[in-house]
C-alpha cells in the first residue's frame, strides 16, 4: 500500500525524515518495503499484514506515529458535527432489509453541485499514492477512503428510482452493469444497494454505470456503510471482481468512522464542487459494542511474555495512542478481581481480543529489538514424543552422508496433480476430489495441499541450479495430505521421507569430480536410512513408476511390502523443470518405517580367523538382477558363507542384446578355523553350478 509523507504530515506533528520514519515503522511491524521520491513529495511503499486493517489509511498509519514518537494529531473536527441531529429527516431515503450483511449504512444528499475536474492539488495527491483522477465528486470519494480508511460511493440521486436506497440480497439472475461496463449476472447470496427497482450497485465492491456520476450531475447521494467482511469477500471471488473498496471490506472497516468519513467528504464536496447539505440518513440496525480486555497487571503481563522491563505510565501511555482506553474496575461482576484494570478495544482493531494482544501491542511500539534472548520459565522438564529420536538419528545419518535438510510448504501448485505416482494406499481413488484443496491460499497458485514432497525438493534443486550449484543432496520428514472418503472427517495425514540425489561426488579441496551420482547413491542413502531407525533391510524390485524412468525405477519394499519408489526421475518431468543432468529422487513412507518392530541390537566378537575372498562375473539373462541371484544363493544355506555382496555390472559391447554382466563378491569364514583353497574350490564351484541350473548364469571369470 503506498502512503504520502506529506499527506501523514498534514495529519500528525512530525520532525523525523522519511528514510528514519521509515525505520520506525518498519520496526513497529508496519514493513516499508521502499521509499519513492514523487516530485516534491515521499512514497512509503508498506506491506501490511491481513490483520492490520486499521492501517489502511493515512490516518491509521498517523496513529502508529502518534504512538512511535508521542506526537499529536492535527485533525480538527468537522463544523457538520454541531448539525447533525437537525440534519437528519426523510427516514424513508434509506431501508436495510438484510440486517446481518449491512450493520450499518448513511446517506447523505448533496444538492446543486457541479461536476468538474479537481483541483491540481487534490489531484497531485492521488497520483501520488497511484490513483487516477476522474472528476472532483470521485475523486472526493477516493481521497477519504484513502485518509481515513472508510470506502464510500457516491451515486447520481436523481437517476435512483423513488429517491431511495434499498439494501437487501440480489435476486437469482438479477444483473447490473457496473463501473466498469461489464455486465455482471448476482445470485442471492450477493448484497445489492438498489433502488426502488433494481441493483445500481454490488454492495462493497462496485457501483452500477447507471446511477454514476456524470457531468450531468447535479444532486448527488454519498454512501457511507458497513458491510459483513465474510460476504464481500466471497462476493468479491464469485464475480472475480476486487477493489479498493472490497480490498477494504474484507479486512474490516471502523463501523463508528462512517459518519466522521461522510462528513469529511461532504464538507470537500461544498468546497470543491459548491454543493449544498441536504438530508441525512444513519440506519443503524444493531450498536457496536466494545470488547473489554481484562488484565490484572499489565506490566507484569509484558514482563512474562515478552522479557522487556517497561515504566506502567509507558505501557498506557502507549496504549492509549494506539485507541485502547483503560480504567479500573471495582464493581464489575464480570471479572475475577475486584481491582483489576480494563482496557476497552476500539472499534478499528478487530485483531485484538485477548491480553496476550496487548501485550504485542506494547512490544512493537516499545521495540522489538529490545527484547533479549532468554528461555522462557519452565515447571517442568520436556521429552521427546515417540519415536523422535528415531527421527533424530535419521536426520544425523542422512546429514553425515552428505545431505542437507529441506523444509518446503505445504501447499503447492494443482499443475503438480497427478504428476507423481503416490505412495500405496494413501489415496482414495473412489472420492471424487482426490486431493485437499485451500480457499484462501497463502501463496498465490498454491491452492493444493501436497499429496507428495517431491514437487517441493525438486523446486529446492531447480532453485540450486539457478544458483550455479549443480551437486545437490536433499532430504526432507514433513506431512502430505489427501482427501477422506467420508465428508465430514479430516483429510488423511502421512509423514513420509523423501530425498534427491544429483551432480557429481567431490572431496573437499578437489577441484575434478570423482564420479556422477547414480541410482545407487539413492538407494544407498535409503538403506542408510532404515539402518538409522533400526528397521529390517530395504528391498528393491524393478518397478515401471509415472514419474521415473524407464529402467532406472524400482519399489521399495518393507518386510515384503511396498512403502515407496525410488529411481531417475523421468525425462518428461525433468525437460518441464530444465534439468539437464540426471536427478535421482526416492520417497518412502516414513509412518511404515517408523511402525516396523526395531531390530535387537546384537553383538558378536570379531573374527579369529581370516576370510577367503572370490569376486565372480556372471553372464546373466537382464530379466535377472542381482537381488535374483543373492536369493537363490541364500536358499542353498551354505554355513561358511558369510556375506554376497554386488561389486558391478555391465552391458554393451561384447554383450547380446538380452544379457549383462553382474560382478558379486562371495567371502567364506570358519569361527574355529583357518579354511583352505581345496574345501573353498569346492563349494563356490557347487554355487556356481546352481546359479547356472536355475539362473542360466554363467561364469565369465
Amino acid at each position: 500500500m503506498d502512503i504520502s509523507y506529506n499527506w501523514l504530515k498534514d495529519l500528525v506533528d512530525t520532525d523525523l525524515s522519511p528514510q528514519v520514519l521509515a525505520e520506525k515503522l518498519t520496526g513497529a511491524g508496519l514493513t516499508v518495503e521502499g521509499v519513492h521520491e514523487k516530485g516534491d513529495d515521499f512514497v512509503f511503499d508498506i506491506d501490511l499484514t491481513s490483520n492490520r486493517s486499521d492501517c489502511l489509511s493515512h490516518f491509521g498509519v498517523s496513529r502508529e506515529i502518534t504512538a512511535i514518537q508521542g506526537s499529536r494529531f492535527k485533525v480538527q473536527g468537522s463544523r457538520l458535527e454541531e448539525n447533525l441531529k437537525s440534519e437528519i429527516r426523510n427516514l424513508e431515503l434509506v431501508r436495510i432489509e438484510d440486517a446481518d450483511l449491512c450493520g450499518r449504512f448513511t446517506a447523505r444528499v448533496i444538492k446543486n453541485v457541479k461536476v468538474a475536474p479537481s483541483p491540481e492539488w487534490l489531484q497531485k495527491r492521488l497520483e501520488a499514492v497511484g490513483e487516477r483522477s476522474i472528476n472532483n465528486i470521485a475523486d472526493i470519494t477516493n481521497y477519504v477512503m484513502l485518509e481515513l480508511g472508510q470506502p464510500m460511493h457516491a451515486f447520481d440521486f436523481n437517476k435512483l428510482a423513488g429517491n431511495r436506497i434499498i439494501v437487501r440480497r440480489a435476486r437469482n439472475g438479477e444483473t447490473i452493469t457496473t463501473l466498469d461496463g461489464i455486465k455482471r449476472k448476482l445470485d442471492d447470496t450477493m448484497l445489492a444497494i438498489c433502488d426502488a427497482e433494481k441493483p445500481v450497485a454490488v454492495a462493497g465492491v462496485m457501483g452500477g454505470e447507471f446511477s454514476a456520476i456524470s457531468g450531468e450531475t447535479t444532486d448527488v447521494l454519498i454512501e457511507v456503510a458497513y458491510f459483513r467482511r465474510e460476504n464481500i469477500r466471497q462476493t468479491s471471488r464469485k464475480l472475480n471482481l476486487s477493489t479498493e473498496a472490497s480490498y477494504r471490506f474484507e479486512r474490516g472497516v471502523d463501523i463508528e468512522n462512517l459518519i466522521r468519513a461522510s462528513n469529511r467528504a461532504a464538507e470537500l464536496v461544498c468546497e470543491l464542487a459548491g454543493g449544498e447539505i441536504g438530508e441525512f440518513v444513519d440506519v443503524y440496525p444493531s450498536h457496536f459494542e466494545p470488547k473489554e480486555i481484562e488484565s490484572k497487571d499489565i506490566q507484569f503481563a509484558v514482563k512474562r511474555l515478552t522479557g522487556l522491563e517497561v515504566e506502567k505510565e509507558e505501557i498506557l501511555r502507549i496504549l492509549s495512542a494506539l485507541g485502547f482506553d483503560s480504567r479500573f474496575s471495582t464493581s464489575d461482576s464480570r471479572f475475577s478481581t475486584s481491582d483489576s484494570r480494563l482496557f476497552t478495544v476500539p472499534s478499528w482493531r478487530h485483531d485484538v481480543s485477548i491480553e496476550e494482544d496487548l501485550v504485542e501491542e506494547v512490544a512493537r511500539i516499545y521495540g522489538y529489538d529490545k527484547i533479549a534472548e532468554e528461555l522462557p520459565p519452565s515447571t517442568a522438564a520436556g521429552e521427546y514424543q515417540p519415536n523422535e529420536m528415531r527421527k533424530l538419528r535419521l536426520r544425523q545419518t542422512l546429514a553425515n552422508a552428505g545431505f542437507n535438510e529441506a523444509i518446503n510448504y505445504s501447499f503447492i501448485d494443482t499443475k503438480n496433480d497427478d504428476k507423481f505416482d503416490l505412495i500405496p494406499d494413501f489415496v482414495d481413488e473412489s472420492v471424487d476430489e482426490k486431493f485437499i484443496s485451500l480457499r484462501d491460499s497463502i501463496i498465490e497458485g498454491s491452492t493444493r495441499m501436497r499429496p507428495s514432497l517431491l514437487s517441493g525438493l525438486l523446486d529446492a534443486v531447480r532453485a540450486n541450479f539457478n544458483h550455479q550449484r549443480r551437486d545437490v543432496k536433499l532430504f526432507e520428514l514433513g506431512k502430505v495430505f489427501s482427501a477422506s472418503p467420508k465428508q465430514k472427517d479430516l483429510p488423511n495425514e502421512r509423514e513420509l521421507l523423501a530425498l534427491v540425489v544429483t551432480g557429481s561426488e567431490t572431496l573437499q579441496n578437489k577441484v575434478m569430480p570423482l564420479r556422477a551420482y547414480d541410482f545407487y547413491d539413492a538407494k544407498g542413502a535409503l538403506e542408510i536410512a532404515a539402518n538409522a531407525l533400526n528397521v529390517p533391510a530395504l528391498e528393491f524390485n524393478a518397478a515401471n513408476t509415472k514419474h521415473l524412468q524407464k529402467g532406472q525405477s524400482a519399489e521399495v519394499l518393507l518386510n515384503g511390502r511396498e512403502v515407496g519408489t525410488i529411481g531417475r526421475l523421468s525425462d518428461e518431468i525433468a525437460a518441464a523443470y530444465k534439468f539437464k543432468q540426471p536427478v535421482f529422487v526416492a520417497e518412502v513412507d516414513l509412518e511404515n518405517l517408523l511402525q516396523a518392530k526395531e531390530l535387537d541390537v546384537l553383538y558378536q566378537p570379531l573374527p579369529n580367523f581370516p576370510s577367503i575372498v572370490r569376486d565372480v562375473s556372471l553372464l546373466a539373462k537382464r530379466s535377472n538382477n542381482f537381488a535374483d541371484i543373492k536369493e537363490t544363493i541364500a536358499a542353498e544355506n551354505v554355513e561358511l558363507l558369510q556375506s554376497i555382496e554386488f561389486v558391478d555390472v555391465y552391458e554393451g559391447k561384447g554383450m547380446a542384446d538380452d544379457e549383462r554382466s553382474i560382478t558379486i563378491r562371495l567371502a567364506y569364514r570358519s569361527d574355529e578355523r583357518t579354511l583352505t583353497e581345496e574345501e573353498i574350490e569346492k563349494i563356490h564351484t557347487r554355487i556356481l553350478q546352481n546359479l547356472e541350473t536355475k539362473l542360466g548364469a554363467k561364469q565369465r571369470f
